[in-house]
């Protein structure tokens, strides 16, 4: 939550994903980092390479080193030796990668080494693989004893990154700061980047926070073999540095408000001060979560959200504080255990609730519990919506005698669901667009360039979030883009758009392309065909109905043939394909309009947003992607009112 005022340091506005804040983070703060690429955090892990590649200096000028070797166990062996000489370090790994590291997390911990893990978290290969977003890999090693922040968004990932190196160094305790796989880790979102000076106030050197112990001068033994005399001593006298990490952690955070303006907590309460009804838990879904809370209190339903943030240190006397009120709660995790009688987060609640029962003295005594009601969703990637949120609410209204174990997206007999018409939750004045593609012809990249441009040129807030598939290239694949005036507050495809995309005619065949478009709405079409009659004949009818019957808009761009003309590469001619479509996107959205912008206005912009992107390739490809945009917004042409209603 960002606040306004007089802060020495409210940080850098830009338009990033999550991989990219951390690596902004990690090289500015660390001396080295070790890693082994495994989607969906390889982009964190080839970000940091190319930082040293390019001879970067963290902020107290020390030069970065990286290594690769042959797996995570190992890149995580290689952050235990490092850590050990008294280096700062960091890794970036996901899924069966962080399970594969597990033997080594938990001597890091033990040997009290204060590193930072950050992790894409992902759905662990079960009855079959997926690479898309699940906690099952970060619940699989919360035995290790290692801190655990959870991040909704760019850029609480990158906050927290450094919130979780600094309480790591004063607690002698190894952090995950933890995002969740291609919902944070690939969505392009406004955000602020930490100034480097930030980052060099709110840590201490390398050489005043770490130990070196493996310093012949000053040696210590440490990884020993310890029989039964010994052997427990050490275990339990581990605990001492476990009593002090959450005012420790909550002192840190406490201290980055006072830099940033930006107010972190172990716990988020959201319209929670009347609420009969509250929603608990982690991640990206929890954004979507609040904008659903939003639109629910408008039609007078007493609900909130609490969102963790802190899931080690646990925050269990804070939680029992905010929700001891509430008649009923469900707590929403984005993995299934199924072998138990609940998932983690809803089991450390219940007991949080029973320690609170009987008298804990670091709890607030309360004389009842309330129904406490837990489910799955979001598994895989797979979309959590505000219509499944209400449906929560729904069920949580009818208390014990709910579904108490429940699941959202899915038909199954414990699932809910609610059949009323999904509201949108797009923040008012918020303008999207929907595109559809094949996998390979760039459209990812023209979508965060997108992103970029808008926020950048319209000083607007921004989210850009691609379908990811490594099975997608040559395949039809999807992307979206939202605009608007406040922080985009949900993480799911979008069910109301004001512009399509088209990159692939074949869309129309394969799919609904013109789904939850508004009447009076725009759609783009790449097509070879100058002859627009030709190119209107050529849709297949009913689509055409469509467009007559709801008053859309259609433009047309030959971007395969302005590609030929500009580049020669088999590759990226399918590639420029994509960016063209930038320019016709500056020309028929309002933006520019609105701001009394001209055309070499907006492409001054777009031209220091591609070298932001292509400038490592080169004067020319810069040049050559700045020719297709402005191609792409000269030569786009309108379909008629006359075309379009003639048969």
């Amino acid at each position: 939550m960002t606040e306004k005022g007089q802060f020495p340091y409210p940080g850098v506005d830009t338009t990033a994903d999550g991989s990219t804040a951390v690596v902004w983070v990690e090289t500015h703060a660390t001396t080295g980092a070790a890693a082994y690429p495994i989607t969906p955090s390889t982009n964190m892990g080839v970000g940091y390479q190319q930082a040293v590649a390019d001879g970067k200096k963290n902020v107290w000028g020390d030069t970065l080193v990286f290594m690769e070797p042959e797996s995570e166990h190992s890149a995580a062996s290689v952050c235990e030796g490092y850590a050990l000489t008294g280096g700062r370090v960091s890794t970036f790994t996901a899924g069966q990668g962080l399970i594969l590291m597990k033997e080594v997390l938990y001597t890091i911990c033990g040997k009290r080494l204060p590193v930072v893990f950050n992790i894409g978290a992902r759905a662990l290969t079960v009855h079959s693989l997926n690479v898309h977003a699940g906690h099952d890999d970060v619940m699989g090693v919360v035995d290790c004893g290692w801190g655990m922040l959870f991040a909704r968004n760019a850029q609480e990932t990158g906050d927290l990154c450094l919130i979780a190196r600094k309480t790591a160094e004063d607690s002698y305790t190894p952090f995950f700061n933890i995002q969740d796989g291609f919902l944070t880790t690939h969505t392009v979102e406004t955000m602020k980047l930490l100034e480097p000076e930030c980052i060099k106030t709110y840590l201490k050197p390398p050489t005043e926070a770490l130990q070196n112990m493996m310093d012949p001068a000053h040696p210590i033994m440490s990884g020993v073999v310890q029989n039964q005399d010994a052997y427990m001593k050490g275990k339990i006298a581990q605990r001492g540095y476990y009593e002090p990490m959450k005012a420790i952690l909550s002192r840190n955070m406490e201290e980055f408000y006072r830099l940033t303006g930006r107010r972190y907590g172990l716990i988020e309460s959201y319209q929670m001060e009347d609420a009969d009804y509250a929603i608990v838990g982690m991640g990206s879904f929890m954004e979507t979560a609040k904008s659903t809370v939003d639109w629910l209190r408008k039609k007078g339903e007493k609900v909130g959200v609490i969102n963790v943030t802190s899931y080690r240190p646990f925050p269990g006397a804070e939680l029992v504080d905010a929700l001891k009120n509430v008649k009923t709660i469900a707590v929403l995790e984005r993995m299934d255990e199924s072998s138990a009688p609940e998932n983690p987060l809803a089991r450390d609640l219940k007991s949080a609730f029973l320690d609170a029962l009987w008298g804990h003295s670091e709890f607030t005594k309360v004389s009842r519990v309330p129904v406490i009601q837990h489910g799955s969703g979001g598994l895989g990637g797979r979309d959590v919506r505000s219509s499944d949120f209400i449906a929560i609410l729904e069920n949580m209204k009818k208390g014990a005698a709910g579904t108490i174990r429940f699941a959202v997206g899915v038909k199954h007999a414990d699932a809910i669901s609610w059949e009323g018409q999904e509201p949108d939750i797009r923040p008012a004045g918020s303008f999207s667009t929907r595109g559809h593609s094949i996998g390979g012809y760039g459209s990812v990249t023209t979508n965060k360039i997108m992103a970029s441009v808008c926020g950048d040129l319209f000083d607007l807030k921004v989210q850009a979030f691609p379908k990811y598939g490594a099975e997608k290239k040559g395949l039809p694949t999807t992307y979206y883009l939202t605009i608007g005036p406040q922080h985009i507050a949900f993480h799911q495809d979008l069910n109301v758009v004001d512009s399509v995309l088209i990159n692939d005619l074949n869309a129309f065949r394969h799919s609904d392309a013109l789904a939850g478009l508004r009447d009076k709405g725009v759609v783009i079409l790449q097509a070879q065909e100058k002859d627009l009659k030709v190119l209107w004949k050529g849709i297949p009818t009913k689509v055409k109905e469509e467009i007559r019957q709801r008053k859309l808009q259609v433009y047309a761009l030959d971007a395969l043939g302005i590609a030929k003309e500009v580049v020669t590469s088999a590759e990226l001619l399918q590639r420029t394909q994509g960016i063209l479509l930038l320019g016709v996107f500056l020309k028929v959205t309002p933006f520019a309009a609105e701001r009394k912008m001209n055309q070499q206005q907006l492409m001054d912009g777009v031209e220091k947003v591609l070298r932001k992107y292509f400038g490592k390739r080169g004067e020319e490809v810069v040049q050559n992607n700045l020719t297709c945009v402005r191609r792409g917004y000269e030569e786009v042409l309108r379909l008629s009112d006359e075309l379009i209603a003639s048969n």
